[in-house]
């Protein structure tokens, strides 16, 4: 596996834009859109009982992701990109938001009184045509109401529709939150740290 940058569309590259592989795989067991909006859109209630809409991601939510980036705390935006910027770029927004629901697939949390995205949960492809990285984040004020949890169990089945089954993850060291949510729910595989970075392999299903 190649260690040796940024990852696709998850972290930024040298260049600014949201890099990598752009590659579109297909597999027999791979589902549409209208399929996946019929598994995966609908609203559910949080542990503190605020209902929240989950969905796919749409191109036309490109502001959306916007509007959540400038709400994230600046400790939120680096756990997720490993930078910081003023804003999400554009081109950013765009190759995030138009994704091909197989090989690359985002799932949404909204929050039904306002229409804002709160929360992405998403998995993009990687060299290896069998692996998928997977990301997270979820908006400071939507932190700790279980909802990161909710997300992780529903990429995971999405990816599991189209047939997909190992994972990756780059997590910063100090992010324990993300660390433990995967340690809980998935079987890693292998574990390297590298720079304040823990690098997992990992597929679907707890540890037993």
């Amino acid at each position: 596996m190649d260690h040796s940058g940024p990852r696709p569309g998850l972290r930024d590259d040298r260049h600014g834009r949201p890099g990598g592989v752009h590659r579109v795989w297909h597999t027999a067991a791979s589902v549409n859109l209208a399929e996946l909006n019929r598994v995966f859109d609908r609203e559910v209630a949080l542990k503190d009982g605020v209902r929240v809409r989950l969905r796919p991601i749409r191109p036309s939510d490109e502001p959306r992701l916007v509007a959540l980036y400038d709400r994230l705390s600046q400790h939120s935006a680096y756990q997720r990109f490993f930078t910081i910027m003023r804003r999400l770029p554009p081109n950013w927004a765009h190759y995030l938001a138009n994704v091909d629901y197989q090989r690359r697939l985002a799932l949404v949390a909204v929050d039904p009184a306002t229409d804002e995205i709160v929360a992405v949960a998403r998995y993009e492809a990687t060299a290896e045509s069998q692996t998928v990285e997977v990301a997270f984040v979820v908006q400071d004020a939507w932190q700790n109401r279980g909802l990161g949890t909710l997300l992780f169990g529903e990429l995971m089945a999405a990816a599991t529709l189209n047939g997909l089954t190992h994972f990756c993850a780059w997590v910063l060291a100090d992010n324990r939150r993300m660390l433990d949510l995967i340690a809980r729910f998935a079987t890693i595989t292998a574990r390297r740290l590298e720079h304040g970075v823990v690098e997992l392999e990992f597929t679907t299903g707890a540890p037993r």
